[in-house]
């Protein structure tokens, strides 16, 4: 499988958190082992507009640096001290915009992936651990073992270890308001959160 090309995400921010349902991510492990989960959730970000975006405004700080890179960087940062996010830089270089990747199936290597997360295999998982396996942006980056470490890697690129490949299409898209972002005003609102089965 060849990874997206940079031109899937130098596009409308909005449009490339919809167009990333059903694609595959991809993590080749230092081993050479990959985890292959299929996207199922996604949310928009758009500095130059979006109260929730790190970088609203336009606004330059180490963390946000990233943000303005070329379409197609991960963009990896830390949340509550302890939970990693994983998002894809969309629109032309300078435009700080992206997607969070919040939520996903597992693929190929669950049980690496099983383990991660909770120090055991898929088939070993209670219900309540399957149906919290992947659901939120800082539990799939601890089943893919992504930190600060992988922040502006070249997702173009297989040689990075993280990529994005072709998927199926979902066959329905839900759409919705984002999560966790009261204090960003009327930008709490906007129906940039996209979802499916």
């Amino acid at each position: 499988m060849e990874p997206l090309p940079k031109d899937f995400y130098n596009r409308d921010t909005v449009q490339a958190a919809r167009a990333l349902l059903g694609q595959y991510l991809v993590r080749t492990l230092p081993d050479g082992t990959e985890l292959v989960c299929r996207i199922t959730e996604t949310e928009a970000y758009v500095g130059r507009m979006d109260k929730a975006c790190h970088a609203y405004g336009y606004k330059r700080t180490p963390r946000t640096e990233t943000l303005f890179a070329p379409p197609g960087t991960a963009y990896i940062y830390l949340i509550y001290g302890m939970y990693h996010c994983l998002n894809f830089v969309t629109e032309p270089e300078g435009e700080p915009s992206a997607v969070l990747i919040r939520g996903a199936q597992a693929v190929e290597n669950g049980d690496i992936i099983a383990k991660n997360r909770f120090r055991r295999k898929m088939e070993e998982l209670t219900s309540y651990q399957k149906k919290n396996f992947l659901n939120g942006p800082g539990k799939l980056c601890k089943g893919l073992s992504l930190t600060r470490a992988e922040n502006g890697l070249d997702l173009t690129d297989k040689a990075g270890g993280l990529y994005v490949c072709p998927g199926p299409a979902p066959a329905e898209i839900f759409v919705g308001k984002r999560i966790g972002i009261d204090y960003a005003q009327e930008a709490r609102d906007f129906p940039w959160r996209f979802w499916c089965e």
